[in-house]
Protein backbone atom coordinates (compact mmCIF):
# COMPACT_ATOMS: atom_id res chain seq x y z
CA UNK A 1 0.00 0.00 0.00
CA UNK A 2 1.60 3.32 -0.88
CA UNK A 3 2.16 5.73 1.75
CA UNK A 4 -0.48 8.95 1.75
CA UNK A 5 1.25 12.35 -0.05
CA UNK A 6 3.03 14.22 2.46
CA UNK A 7 3.73 11.02 4.85
CA UNK A 8 6.77 8.76 5.47
CA UNK A 9 6.76 5.18 4.85
CA UNK A 10 6.86 3.32 8.04
CA UNK A 11 9.85 2.39 9.52
CA UNK A 12 8.57 -1.51 9.11
CA UNK A 13 8.16 -0.85 4.93
CA UNK A 14 11.29 0.68 4.84
CA UNK A 15 13.03 -2.19 5.98
CA UNK A 16 11.12 -4.75 3.81
CA UNK A 17 12.00 -2.55 1.15
CA UNK A 18 15.91 -2.38 1.62
CA UNK A 19 15.55 -6.54 2.43
CA UNK A 20 14.48 -6.87 -1.02
CA UNK A 21 16.79 -4.99 -3.01
CA UNK A 22 19.66 -5.88 -0.72
CA UNK A 23 21.96 -8.12 -2.84
CA UNK A 24 21.84 -11.58 -1.79
CA UNK A 25 25.22 -12.63 0.25
CA UNK A 26 28.41 -14.34 -1.44
CA UNK A 27 27.94 -18.01 -1.06
CA UNK A 28 31.68 -18.61 -2.30
CA UNK A 29 34.67 -19.20 0.17
CA UNK A 30 36.47 -16.30 0.02
CA UNK A 31 40.32 -15.45 1.60
CA UNK A 32 40.48 -14.84 5.15
CA UNK A 33 43.16 -11.77 4.79
CA UNK A 34 41.95 -10.17 1.55
CA UNK A 35 38.60 -11.05 0.85
CA UNK A 36 38.87 -12.39 -2.75
CA UNK A 37 37.38 -15.61 -3.92
CA UNK A 38 38.92 -18.83 -3.56
CA UNK A 39 38.20 -22.43 -5.02
CA UNK A 40 36.07 -25.37 -2.60
CA UNK A 41 40.26 -26.97 -2.77
CA UNK A 42 42.21 -23.53 -1.02
CA UNK A 43 45.18 -23.33 0.90
CA UNK A 44 45.25 -22.56 4.70
CA UNK A 45 47.23 -20.54 7.61
CA UNK A 46 47.30 -21.36 11.16
CA UNK A 47 47.06 -18.44 13.69
CA UNK A 48 49.68 -19.58 15.80
CA UNK A 49 48.50 -17.71 19.30
CA UNK A 50 44.86 -19.13 19.10
CA UNK A 51 45.60 -22.18 16.48
CA UNK A 52 42.64 -21.50 14.25
CA UNK A 53 43.00 -22.31 10.83
CA UNK A 54 42.51 -19.24 8.11
CA UNK A 55 41.28 -20.22 4.31
CA UNK A 56 43.92 -18.24 2.17
CA UNK A 57 44.24 -17.61 -1.66
CA UNK A 58 47.84 -18.41 -2.51
CA UNK A 59 48.96 -14.76 -2.62
CA UNK A 60 48.46 -14.35 1.02
CA UNK A 61 49.58 -18.09 1.11
CA UNK A 62 53.00 -16.74 0.27
CA UNK A 63 53.76 -14.19 2.61
CA UNK A 64 53.96 -17.05 5.43
CA UNK A 65 56.01 -19.64 3.98
CA UNK A 66 59.08 -18.79 5.34
CA UNK A 67 59.88 -20.86 8.60
CA UNK A 68 62.72 -18.86 9.70
CA UNK A 69 60.65 -15.72 10.22
CA UNK A 70 59.12 -14.57 13.07
CA UNK A 71 55.62 -14.53 12.27
CA UNK A 72 51.97 -14.24 13.47
CA UNK A 73 50.92 -16.71 11.15
CA UNK A 74 52.24 -20.03 9.30
CA UNK A 75 51.21 -21.34 5.84
CA UNK A 76 49.98 -25.11 6.00
CA UNK A 77 52.46 -27.02 3.78
CA UNK A 78 51.02 -29.70 1.28
CA UNK A 79 53.27 -32.85 2.21
CA UNK A 80 52.54 -36.60 2.79
CA UNK A 81 54.95 -38.92 4.13
CA UNK A 82 54.39 -42.05 5.16
CA UNK A 83 56.69 -44.17 8.18
CA UNK A 84 57.27 -48.06 8.09
CA UNK A 85 55.86 -49.70 10.96
CA UNK A 86 56.21 -48.06 14.32
CA UNK A 87 57.38 -50.03 17.27
CA UNK A 88 54.34 -49.36 19.24
CA UNK A 89 52.97 -52.15 21.18
CA UNK A 90 50.19 -52.06 23.41
CA UNK A 91 52.40 -51.04 26.65
CA UNK A 92 54.43 -48.47 24.57
CA UNK A 93 51.11 -47.15 23.25
CA UNK A 94 49.70 -46.95 26.82
CA UNK A 95 52.54 -45.17 28.14
CA UNK A 96 51.72 -41.77 25.46
CA UNK A 97 48.38 -41.83 27.61
CA UNK A 98 46.08 -41.76 24.30
CA UNK A 99 42.61 -43.77 25.02
CA UNK A 100 41.98 -44.53 21.75
CA UNK A 101 43.23 -45.86 18.23
CA UNK A 102 43.96 -42.85 16.83
CA UNK A 103 45.91 -39.78 17.71
CA UNK A 104 47.62 -36.51 15.64
CA UNK A 105 50.70 -34.66 17.04
CA UNK A 106 52.30 -32.27 16.62
CA UNK A 107 54.50 -29.17 18.07
CA UNK A 108 53.22 -26.40 19.53
CA UNK A 109 55.82 -23.65 19.07
CA UNK A 110 54.04 -20.98 21.17
CA UNK A 111 53.54 -23.57 24.01
CA UNK A 112 57.02 -25.30 23.23
CA UNK A 113 56.04 -28.37 23.77
CA UNK A 114 54.53 -31.63 22.15
CA UNK A 115 50.72 -32.61 22.29
CA UNK A 116 48.74 -34.92 20.86
CA UNK A 117 44.85 -34.95 19.87
CA UNK A 118 42.33 -37.71 19.48
CA UNK A 119 38.62 -37.36 18.08
CA UNK A 120 35.94 -38.19 19.74
CA UNK A 121 31.90 -36.92 19.52
CA UNK A 122 32.82 -33.91 21.27
CA UNK A 123 35.83 -33.16 18.40
CA UNK A 124 39.47 -32.93 18.87
CA UNK A 125 40.18 -33.75 22.72
CA UNK A 126 43.84 -32.83 23.99
CA UNK A 127 46.26 -34.83 25.74
CA UNK A 128 49.21 -33.80 27.03
CA UNK A 129 52.24 -35.93 25.78
CA UNK A 130 54.03 -37.55 28.50
CA UNK A 131 57.44 -36.49 26.98
CA UNK A 132 59.72 -38.87 28.07
CA UNK A 133 58.18 -41.69 26.05
CA UNK A 134 57.58 -39.63 23.23
CA UNK A 135 61.45 -38.53 23.42
CA UNK A 136 62.11 -42.55 23.64
CA UNK A 137 60.34 -43.19 20.08
CA UNK A 138 61.40 -40.39 18.42
CA UNK A 139 65.26 -41.68 19.43
CA UNK A 140 64.68 -45.37 17.76
CA UNK A 141 63.31 -43.28 14.72
CA UNK A 142 64.34 -40.15 13.95
CA UNK A 143 62.55 -39.28 10.81
CA UNK A 144 60.15 -38.81 12.88
CA UNK A 145 61.58 -34.77 14.14
CA UNK A 146 61.48 -33.76 10.50
CA UNK A 147 57.53 -32.49 11.26
CA UNK A 148 57.34 -28.84 10.73
CA UNK A 149 55.92 -27.16 14.12
CA UNK A 150 52.51 -25.69 14.10
CA UNK A 151 51.21 -27.19 10.15
CA UNK A 152 52.57 -30.59 10.11
CA UNK A 153 51.45 -33.41 12.31
CA UNK A 154 52.08 -36.83 12.48
CA UNK A 155 49.06 -38.79 12.08
CA UNK A 156 49.00 -42.15 14.48
CA UNK A 157 46.89 -45.03 14.05
CA UNK A 158 46.78 -48.21 15.68
CA UNK A 159 44.14 -50.96 15.15
CA UNK A 160 44.27 -54.74 16.88
CA UNK A 161 45.92 -57.35 14.56
CA UNK A 162 48.03 -60.48 15.90
CA UNK A 163 47.43 -59.94 19.64
CA UNK A 164 48.49 -57.57 21.61
CA UNK A 165 51.30 -56.03 19.16
CA UNK A 166 48.67 -54.22 17.14
CA UNK A 167 49.40 -53.04 13.63
CA UNK A 168 49.99 -49.28 13.55
CA UNK A 169 50.37 -46.97 10.86
CA UNK A 170 51.72 -43.24 10.75
CA UNK A 171 51.46 -40.29 8.21
CA UNK A 172 53.11 -36.97 8.24
CA UNK A 173 49.85 -34.91 6.84
CA UNK A 174 49.25 -31.38 6.89
CA UNK A 175 47.68 -29.76 9.94
CA UNK A 176 44.66 -29.24 8.17
CA UNK A 177 43.93 -32.87 7.39
CA UNK A 178 43.89 -33.69 10.91
CA UNK A 179 41.00 -31.16 11.69
CA UNK A 180 38.94 -32.37 8.85
CA UNK A 181 38.89 -35.77 9.63
CA UNK A 182 38.11 -34.90 13.38
CA UNK A 183 35.25 -32.98 11.92
CA UNK A 184 34.20 -36.05 10.19
CA UNK A 185 34.41 -38.39 13.00
CA UNK A 186 32.75 -35.54 15.03
CA UNK A 187 29.56 -36.18 12.87
CA UNK A 188 29.69 -40.10 13.01
CA UNK A 189 30.86 -41.09 16.02
CA UNK A 190 28.72 -43.25 18.24
CA UNK A 191 30.23 -44.66 22.23
CA UNK A 192 33.43 -45.02 23.15
CA UNK A 193 35.25 -46.02 20.12
CA UNK A 194 33.67 -44.52 17.45
CA UNK A 195 31.01 -47.27 16.31
CA UNK A 196 31.39 -48.83 12.28
CA UNK A 197 30.36 -45.50 10.34
CA UNK A 198 33.32 -43.50 12.06
CA UNK A 199 35.64 -46.81 11.61
CA UNK A 200 34.71 -46.88 7.80
CA UNK A 201 35.45 -43.03 7.55
CA UNK A 202 38.89 -43.66 9.14
CA UNK A 203 39.83 -46.56 6.50
CA UNK A 204 38.65 -44.22 3.63
CA UNK A 205 40.82 -41.30 5.15
CA UNK A 206 43.82 -43.61 5.50
CA UNK A 207 43.41 -44.75 1.92
CA UNK A 208 43.30 -41.31 0.28
CA UNK A 209 46.75 -40.39 3.15
CA UNK A 210 48.43 -43.46 1.84
CA UNK A 211 47.63 -42.59 -2.04
CA UNK A 212 49.05 -39.40 -1.54
CA UNK A 213 51.87 -40.29 1.23
CA UNK A 214 55.74 -40.92 -0.28
CA UNK A 215 58.30 -42.65 2.07
CA UNK A 216 59.74 -40.55 4.59
CA UNK A 217 63.66 -40.19 4.17
CA UNK A 218 65.89 -41.64 7.31
CA UNK A 219 67.93 -38.78 8.14
CA UNK A 220 71.62 -38.97 8.28
CA UNK A 221 73.14 -40.02 11.74
CA UNK A 222 74.88 -36.08 12.19
CA UNK A 223 70.85 -34.61 11.30
CA UNK A 224 69.70 -33.08 14.24
CA UNK A 225 65.78 -33.16 15.01
CA UNK A 226 64.43 -30.20 14.64
CA UNK A 227 60.66 -30.10 15.11
CA UNK A 228 58.58 -33.00 16.58
CA UNK A 229 61.67 -34.04 19.12
CA UNK A 230 59.96 -33.34 22.67
CA UNK A 231 62.72 -30.84 23.69
CA UNK A 232 61.36 -28.07 25.05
Amino acid sequence: MTAPAGRSASPAAALLRLSRNRPAPPTEERCEMCAVPVGAEHQHVVALENRTLMCCCRACWLLFTDDGARLRYRAVPDRYLSFDQLPLDARAWDELEIPVGLAFLFRNSVQERVVAFYPGPAGATESELPLAAWTALVQTRPELATVRPDVEALLVRRTEGGGRAGVTSCHLVPIDACYELVGRLRTLWRGFDGGQEAHAAMDAFFEQVGARSRPADVPSATASPTAVDGAS
